[in-house]
């Protein structure tokens, strides 16, 4: 049990030990930690009636850090995907070129998305020459080609999950793709890719491990009485599990060092009422989004009708699966379409059947099936539009997919409020501040680190300091001089949305803090001002 180690820290003292629970005590204090059968809902929820919080003190700062690093040896998970195997360098070698600036995550982002086009052009077009090349990569790249602004832009662009891991993954089927010939290195090769991807981004499980060991297995049963010349797909599978052993070893690794450690992939299954009632409307949301299809709730003009010719891509997405459905079970069937179309299924439905649903921003964690059904859609569909001579007609669908692309690319952006926001802090010597996760970090890269500003958590009663990706030191007041906290009523139409919701607990902030000595109203920013160290308050 994890908590044993931080109680025995903190002075307490085993008591009780029963195969559904433990107890600690301190002097008069009584500490029991159950798993208890008697529940009556169906999964945690922190905003449910009941204890949420249980709080310990240590005496010094130091201490405190010193149970945090000390907390990823026993199994304490403090973040999730980690994505630093692949984008993280990424990110560094940019703001090592261009400096470290709000700048580097928009080039990082639209280097991945660039990536992804280029990998899924490169698989549609398969094997293909001539006009049917030429199709397949039209046909797949234009179904991504125009990310639907807002919503679609967040997801694909700015969104910091899952679309860029479809890299490794496309990376995977196309030397599948290309090598004709089984090979012994492919397995190989095959094994280090996803040990590397998987080091990133869990949700590598479901988009090609499964389906790399599913599609083998089924063409080598079809195939039992000849299992030596099916080798190649079973060293493939195998290849797909040592990859994924290999990054749980290297996983285990890591944490025994006092490295990182990430939280598994949850697998909790909702109720059939929730899935059939809550997460399948916003999962069929969700695959409208991707392809920049998601016209619901917006109003009647132009913009709207270039979103709904995005439709035509969902319609296209939906008979290259069809297609790769019906000539799954074929002899002759494709195997890079077969472990295409799988790893579409697996990851839907581990996102509709489990408690990932959330809202429509949920849909990032189903972000590698774009590519994937552009890309079946590019290769399956291509020689028959050919043959039914309807190239001019998805030549004028790409035609309003650039145009789209190019209104989008040459509007003109608001102006953003951060670097003004930063520049008035520093103007009025408030230098070190508090905020929401999100607003700290983004007006703390936007000043250039002048102004510092450390993230809060919000309770029910109270705010408090944050301990996510955080350091306990910014938060020490022999350290640090906090003396301003800064709300944000959020952007219009984005209340879902990471870095654009409100972070407005004003009855929290001033139970913690008291009345601000000033106020001022910047927009959507209101900045609240006292004259007093505040982290003395959260200390």
């Amino acid at each position: 049990m994890s908590w044993g180690w931080l109680l025995t820290a903190l002075g307490y003292r085993m008591f009780q030990d029963w195969p559904g629970g433990r107890s600690w005590r301190s002097g008069s204090a009584y500490i029991v930690v159950e798993q208890s059968p008697a529940r009556t809902a169906s999964r945690h929820d922190r905003c449910r009636p009941g204890l949420n919080h249980l709080a310990f003190h240590v005496e010094t700062r130091r201490q405190v850090d010193e149970l945090t690093a000390e907390a990823l040896l026993h199994g304490w998970k403090l973040a999730d995907v980690t994505f630093y195997t692949t984008e993280v360098p990424q990110y560094a070698l940019i703001e090592l070129a261009h400096g470290l600036s709000q700048g580097v995550v928009h080039i990082a982002a639209a280097m991945t998305y660039t990536l992804v086009l280029l990998f899924a052009a490169l698989l549609a077009k398969g094997t293909a020459t001539g006009r049917e090349a030429a199709a397949r990569v039209a046909i797949g790249v234009g179904i991504m080609l125009a990310p639907q602004l807002a919503s679609g832009t967040n997801e694909l662009l700015s969104s910091p999950d899952h679309i860029g891991t479809s890299v490794p993954l496309l990376l995977i089927l196309l030397i599948i793709d290309r090598v004709q010939r089984p090979r012994w290195w492919v397995p190989v090769l095959v094994a280090a890719l996803v040990a590397w991807a998987d080091l990133a981004d869990s949700i590598v499980l479901l988009a090609a491990v499964i389906p790399l060991v599913l599609v083998c297995v089924f063409r080598v049963a079809r195939s039992w009485r000849r299992p030596a010349a099916r080798w190649y797909e079973i060293a493939l599978a195998l290849g797909a599990l040592a990859g994924f052993g290999l990054a749980q070893v290297a996983y285990r690794i890591i944490r025994a060092a006092g490295g990182y450690t990430t939280r598994p992939l949850g697998f909790q299954l909702a109720p059939l009422s929730e899935i059939f009632g809550h997460n399948l409307p916003i999962a069929a949301q969700g695959l409208l989004l991707l392809p920049g299809a998601d016209f619901l709730g917006l109003p009647a003009g132009a913009s709207t009708l270039f979103v709904a010719l995005h439709l035509v891509g969902v319609a296209a997405a939906a008979a290259g699966i069809a297609l790769a459905l019906w000539r799954f079970c074929r002899r002759d069937a494709d195997f890079v379409n077969q472990l295409l179309l799988t790893g579409i299924v697996v990851n839907f439905i581990a996102f509709v059947v489990t408690t990932h649903v959330v809202n429509v921003a949920s849909a990032r964690e189903i972000a590698p099936a774009l590519p994937f059904a552009a890309v079946l859609a590019g290769r399956l569909l291509a020689g028959r539009l050919i043959s039914a001579r309807l190239v001019p007609v998805a030549a004028a669908v790409l035609l309003g997919y650039v145009l789209t692309l190019g209104s989008n690319a040459l509007a003109r952006p608001a102006p953003s409020e951060d670097p003004r926001l930063a520049s008035f802090l520093a103007g009025h010597h408030l230098r070190y501040g508090l905020s929401g996760y999100w607003q700290a970090d983004a007006l703390t890269l936007a000043s250039g680190n002048r102004v510092q500003i450390r993230a809060l958590g919000v309770n029910p009663g109270s705010v408090s300091a944050s301990h996510w990706e955080s350091d306990a030191s910014w938060y020490d007041p022999r350290l640090r001089d906090a003396n301003f906290v800064l709300l944000f009523s959020g952007k219009p139409g984005f209340t879902g949305e990471a870095g654009l919701r409100p972070f407005e607990p004003t009855r929290q902030i001033e139970a913690t803090f008291g009345r601000p000595e000033r106020t001022y109203d910047l927009g959507r920013y209101t900045v609240l001002v006292w004259r007093q160290n505040l982290l003395r308050r959260l200390s």
